[in-house]
């Protein structure tokens, strides 16, 4: 196939927009990804990069090479592509100057977060951004953070103050389920600890969308000792929390696995909903380390799964409702996939969201509103301008 035109960089309407992947070994990868997207110019170009790659050399390159317009992502634990899911890929997703105007918040320091100053950048460059784009008035923001920096829910608790209505979704960099080195990265400069907030005004409408397919069973468990900061949780029901938790699904806590957290999280209520709270470890102490803050006194309840292709395909298609989406920038959580592909549906998963178009990567976590949250799906649907609201 001509590499101008791989399968998911197929032309699009004039300032919607664009996609392109290249394999992250390719020794021309920039200049693939430069020819799929064609010229321009862009507002933003974000890059999913996978972790076969050599991010810090390529996000350097790709700053120059597709200037003036701002490029930020981060590393993967997975990407998704014109092929559903994927790996070893660098994703582009791309939005022109034509329909699009951008600003970019790089917060640095997470573990020494100033909410105060946070919220001030934050205000200062919304409103830069307010002026100089009073055509484009649809507003959002993407969230990029350092997945492993465990700092999602006071960033989320801080960006809430400056946002406002503004509509945030975003996605927690991985590293391929290796747990050892997350990365954003921000107009050629590599970040740890760190997070890339991209605010957007568009001529044409963003609708947020965030999914998962669990429900909540009736066994519920109180966390009796934690330590929110590390998100350690050490007991549950004043038992050791990985025995507690193997007992209540009925196994041994030797027996506790990857694939047993993925298919069985737990979830928290609030505001009204239920949100996956997912688990990334049982330690030899008998502690859970969690992938959000866990509070002592919180009620955890355990979810088991619906039908997971038909839930994301039926989500999916409310998004085409009154007109099909020019694309769809997508966060899916690491362990969707681990879950997908444990339960033999990864590729009937992977046709759906390549019929829909949804471009990005697997994420260690996603943001939603003001919330970190796990086990979910969140993204972006872009429409065209005039498409129905």
């Amino acid at each position: 196939m001509d590499a101008a035109f791989p399968p998911d960089a197929l032309p699009a309407p004039v300032g919607q927009p664009l996609t392109a992947t290249a394999p992250a070994d390719a020794p021309d990868v920039l200049a693939q990804l430069q020819r799929a997207l064609g010229p321009g110019p862009f507002a933003q170009v974000f890059l999913f990069v996978s972790p076969a790659a050599d991010c810090a050399a390529l996000c350097r390159r790709a700053a120059h090479a597709f200037a003036p317009a701002r490029v930020s992502g981060c590393t993967t634990s997975g990407e998704l592509t014109g092929r559903g899911y994927d790996d070893g890929q660098i994703v582009a997703f791309a939005l022109p100057a034509a329909g699009f105007e951008v600003a970019q918040l790089v917060i640095e320091d997470l573990d020494q977060l100033d909410p105060r100053q946070v919220i001030a950048d934050l205000l200062r460059t919304r409103q830069n951004l307010g002026n100089r784009a009073a055509q484009k008035p649809n507003e959002c923001a993407v969230l990029l953070v350092d997945g492993l920096s465990g700092q999602e829910d006071a960033l989320m608790a801080a960006l809430s103050g400056g946002l406002g209505p503004v509509p945030v979704i975003g996605g927690s960099a991985g590293d391929g389920g290796a747990f050892r080195q997350t990365l954003v990265h921000a107009q050629g400069k590599v970040l740890r600890n760190a997070a890339v907030l991209t605010l957007l005004r568009s001529q044409g409408r963003v609708r947020p969308f965030s999914l998962d397919h669990l429900r909540p069973t009736r066994a519920r468990m109180v966390v009796t000792h934690a330590d929110p900061a590390h998100r350690i949780v050490a007991r549950i029901n004043d038992e050791p929390a990985a025995e507690e938790y193997a007992r209540l699904l009925g196994l041994r806590p030797d027996l506790l696995s990857p694939f047993v957290f993925a298919t069985h999280p737990v979830l928290v209520r609030v505001g009204g909903r239920h949100h996956a709270r997912a688990i990334q470890s049982a330690e030899p102490d008998g502690s859970l380390i969690f992938f959000s803050a866990i509070a002592e006194g919180l009620i955890l309840t355990l979810a088991e799964s619906r039908d997971m292709a038909g839930h994301l395909s039926e989500e999916l298609a409310r998004l085409s409702r009154d007109g099909a989406p020019a694309a769809i920038l997508g966060f899916d959580c690491f362990f969707r996939r681990l879950e997908a592909e444990g339960r033999q549906c990864g590729r009937e998963i992977s046709d759906i969201l390549a019929r829909h178009g949804v471009t990005g990567f697997s994420t260690y976590g996603e943001q939603v509103g003001a919330m970190h949250v796990n086990q979910t799906m969140t993204g972006l649907a872009f429409y065209p301008p005039g498409a129905a609201a």
